[in-house]
Parts: C-alpha cells; sequence; structure tokens
C-alpha cells in the first residue's frame, strides 16, 4: 500500500528498492536519514532507547512540531502493523498468489 502511494508521489523505484539500505546508499538526504534513524529508533524503542545523539539529529532537520508528527506516525504504524500480525492478516500479495493457486 505504502509503495504504491510512494510511486503514485513520485517517487524513484531506486529509491524504494534501497529502502533497506538507506545508510550505505547516497540517494538519501540528510533529513531522510534523520528520520530514516529515528524511525529505526522508535521501532525498535525496546533496544534502542532512542538513543539522544538519533534524537538530537532528528531535531537538526524537523522542527518540535514535526518530530511529534513523524512521532505519532511512526507510532500508529506500528501499532497497526502489531495488530495485523497479531491477528494473523495476510497481506494482499500474498493473499493473492495463493488464491491464484
Amino acid at each position: 500500500m505504502h509503495i504504491q502511494d510512494a510511486r503514485k508521489h513520485g517517487e524513484t523505484e531506486q529509491r524504494l528498492y534501497l529502502l533497506n539500505a538507506w545508510r550505505e546508499a547516497p540517494l538519501y538526504t540528510d533529513r531522510e536519514r534523520a528520520a530514516l534513524a529515528w524511525t529505526e529508533a522508535v521501532t525498535l524503542i525496546p533496544e534502542t532507547h532512542a538513543p539522544d545523539d538519533t534524537y538530537e539529529e532528528l531535531r537538526r532537520h524537523f522542527s518540535e512540531a514535526e518530530a511529534v508528527n513523524l512521532t505519532m506516525l511512526i507510532g500508529t504504524i506500528n501499532a497497526w502493523n502489531g495488530l495485523a500480525s497479531s491477528f494473523r492478516a495476510v497481506p494482499p500479495a500474498k493473499a493473492m498468489a495463493a488464491a491464484a493457486t
């Protein structure tokens, strides 16, 4: 769903494919890298405890309101992912492939 939305808004295939290698790929801005690092830190909060340096980098690129909004979006998506996993939701592509066989 989110990949389709990103494509509709002009995101390139290369950036989508390299998203899991965002640290190594030179395709992302410092602002995007700060958002991605914060996303990982918040998603993995039991392990990361949202490090100060990651938060400071986020705040270098995002206002307080933007940081709050981003964090709320991360939390919301994590909650939806947790609910979907808990109730054994099947991703649409996987469901379509299973129905085709």
